[in-house]
């Protein structure tokens, strides 16, 4: 008994080790699923469901409800809220005559003023009447154009020409004729003067209005040969800063 132990032992040990093992798959069933017969029988099931999934839903047979099934929009609610009539009267809308559609009223037309023409489209809404073709032509003709015509040339009125009433000899020097009697530029001496002091010039031009004022003041003194005043302090003959080009200009 003794001698046959130590083969029991290790019998028992490869046994063991031959539990713990992993299985070797079948490799006559193929690589990723079972036999072949339950593989066919997946396949059948799974083109079937694809096959109904493609089926047009049929609507049941029947009688189909008519519209005069339902409940007319102008029955009164059971509920106490208002109806679909109610509700297009207080909107200003009418039903239509099929198919209970609602269609918006036509709005009321706008007011015509007097005075003016309404636009028969575009942008021409502020045309005015006596702008408008059709507005005139629909009260003038071609008499009451004429008769207009005549009254307006009868009242028609024309100014007599006179002549210019002559310039009084008192009104001091002329300033046009003084500028185009000379030649020279503002700032060029045409005449000696004495010596002026910056003082007595500021003085005498600033209690004159204008240049122009000064020019004259200037002249009515005795210039341009004598500057009395002392408005003209580098001989030029111009006083106070006055300007002769101005006339040149104008006389071309």
């Amino acid at each position: 008994m003794r001698a046959w132990l130590p083969s029991c032992l290790s019998l028992c040990a490869v046994l063991g080790l031959a539990a713990c093992g992993t299985a070797i798959p079948d490799s006559g069933s193929g690589v990723g699923f079972g036999d072949y017969e339950s593989y066919d029988a997946q396949r059948q099931r799974d083109a079937a469901l694809a096959t109904s999934q493609r089926q047009t839903v049929q609507p049941p047979a029947g009688p189909v409800a008519s519209a005069d099934s339902y409940p007319s929009a102008d029955a009164p609610s059971a509920t106490g809220a208002p109806t679909a009539a109610e509700i297009d009267a207080a909107l200003g809308r009418t039903p239509a005559s099929t198919g209970g559609v609602i269609t918006p009223a036509a709005p009321a037309p706008a007011p015509v003023r007097s005075g003016a023409v309404p636009a028969s489209g575009g942008n021409n809404g502020s045309i005015s009447d006596e702008q408008s073709f059709e507005a005139v032509s629909s009260r003038e003709s071609i008499q009451s154009d004429a008769q207009r015509i005549a009254q307006q040339r009868a009242q028609f009125e024309q100014a007599p020409v006179t002549a210019l009433p002559d310039r009084p000899q008192d009104t001091g020097p002329n300033l046009a004729e003084y500028a185009l009697s000379t030649t020279n530029q503002p700032g060029q001496q045409i005449y000696r003067r004495g010596y002026t002091s910056q003082r007595k010039y500021d003085r005498a031009c600033s209690g004159q209005p204008s240049a122009a004022v000064a020019q004259r003041a200037f002249l009515a003194a005795g210039g341009p040969q004598k500057d009395r005043l002392g408005m003209d302090p580098d001989g030029d003959g111009f006083a106070c800063g006055w300007d002769p080009r101005p006339f040149r200009a104008a006389k071309g």
